[in-house]
């Protein structure tokens, strides 16, 4: 997979420090690491992401309103993660979503997975 510009949006730090080193350990470049909905539709805007890892259960807002809004205005590539699927895959069936804890391969599946995903129509 090449290089990405990735929107990391996580609320737990430590989380969001080791997918930011492991991301970047892939290669790609996080472009903004974000713990609320308002900072992840703020930072998608600013920095045009081409891919977005997105924690589903914020303290501040929700993931899924969060990529809905984006949405809104570009289709963005994106993965879900969760300690509990179950809800995201009620809300969204054909959503990409990978349960925490996870492994780097079960990351770079997804994001293979959400890239050649297309837009909901």
């Amino acid at each position: 997979m090449k290089a990405l510009r990735i929107l990391l949006v996580e609320d737990n730090t430590m989380i969001a420090w080791l997918l930011e080193e492991v991301l970047s350990g892939m290669g790609h470049d996080v472009c903004a690491v974000v713990a609320t909905e308002a900072e992840a539709v703020a930072a998608a805007i600013r920095c045009g992401p081409n891919m977005m890892i997105v924690d589903v259960r914020l303290g501040e807002g929700s993931g899924v309103s969060a990529v809905d809004e984006i949405l809104r205005t570009r289709f963005v590539p994106h993965v879900f993660v969760s300690g509990d699927i179950s809800t995201v895959r009620e809300l969204r069936p054909a959503a990409v979503v990978i349960q925490k804890p996870f492994r780097e391969l079960d990351l770079a599946r997804a994001m293979q997975r959400a890239a050649h995903a297309a837009p909901a129509s």
